[in-house]
C-alpha cells in the first residue's frame, strides 16, 4: 500500500536523522517550560504570602492563627489552580493563513507538535518526517517572493490543507475513528492524506531547489563568460 510505503521512509528518515522525532523534541520542551513556568508562579505566590505576612503583622496587627491558616489555604488553592490550569498551544492553526511565508514551515511545525499527542501512532510517525521535511523547506524559502505560484503551492498546502486535514480527523468522535462508517476508517484516511502532503513537499522541496540549482549554474556560466572571456 502507498501510505505504509510513506511510513516506512518517514520511519527511515528519522533513523538516518538518529535522534527522536524533532515534533516530539518540541512538545516535550513546552510542556517542561510550561511546568517550569506554572512552579516560578507558584513560588512567586508563596514569597509574596512570606513577605506579605510579616509586613502585615508589623504594619497593621497581629495575624493569628486564624490568618495564617486563611495564607496557608489561599497558597494551596493557588498552588492547586496554577498547576491545574491548562497549557497553551505552541502556535494556534488560525494564525497559519497570515503567517509570513518564510516563517510558515517552522511555525507549521510546532503547530504540528502541539497536535501530536493526539494522533494514532502511524500517523505522528507521518508527521515527524512531515516536520524534517519542513525544517528542510524553511531556509529554501527565506527568499522566495510570495508572489511565485510555487509560493501559493506551499502556502496552501502546510498553512489551509496540511491543518484542516488534522483537525478533521479530531473532530471524528473518538469511538468511529478506527471503524467509521460504511467501512471507511478516519485513521486510515488521515495516513493517506498525511502521505500525500509528505510527498507533496519532497515535490516542492525538490522543485524550489531545481530552480536553484539552474540559478547557480547560469550565474557560474555567466562568470566563466564575463571573465574568462576578458582575460581569452
Amino acid at each position: 500500500m502507498e501510505s505504509e510505503r510513506i511510513l516506512a521512509r518517514a520511519e527511515d528518515a528519522l533513523r538516518r536523522h538518529g535522534m527522536e522525532p524533532r515534533l516530539a523534541q518540541r512538545a516535550r520542551a513546552a510542556r517542561r517550560r510550561s511546568f517550569f513556568g506554572k512552579v516560578k508562579r507558584i513560588a512567586a505566590v508563596a514569597g509574596v504570602l512570606t513577605v506579605g505576612l510579616p509586613l502585615w503583622g508589623l504594619f497593621i496587627g497581629p495575624v493569628g492563627a486564624g490568618g495564617l491558616m486563611i495564607a496557608v489555604l489561599a497558597f494551596v488553592v493557588a498552588a492547586v489552580a496554577l498547576m491545574a490550569f491548562p497549557r497553551a498551544p505552541l502556535v494556534a492553526g488560525e494564525v497559519l493563513p497570515t503567517t509570513e511565508l518564510a516563517l510558515l514551515p517552522l511555525k507549521t511545525e510546532e503547530w504540528l507538535a502541539g497536535q501530536r499527542r493526539a494522533l494514532p501512532a502511524p500517523a505522528t510517525r507521518l508527521v515527524d518526517g512531515i516536520g524534517l521535511k519542513l525544517e528542510i523547506l524553511a531556509p529554501q524559502l527565506q527568499a522566495l517572493d510570495e508572489r511565485e505560484p510555487v509560493a501559493a503551492d506551499i502556502r496552501r498546502l502546510i498553512a489551509d490543507e496540511l491543518p484542516e486535514l488534522v483537525k478533521g480527523y479530531q473532530r471524528v468522535p473518538l469511538n468511529l475513528r478506527k471503524e467509521g462508517l460504511n467501512g471507511i476508517s478516519p485513521d486510515k484516511q488521515l495516513v493517506e492524506g498525511l502521505a500525500v502532503v509528505d510527498e507533496e513537499l519532497d515535490r516542492l522541496s525538490k522543485q524550489l531547489a531545481s530552480g536553484d540549482l539552474n540559478r547557480f549554474a547560469t550565474q557560474g556560466r555567466y562568470l566563466e563568460l564575463k571573465y574568462q572571456g576578458d582575460t581569452a
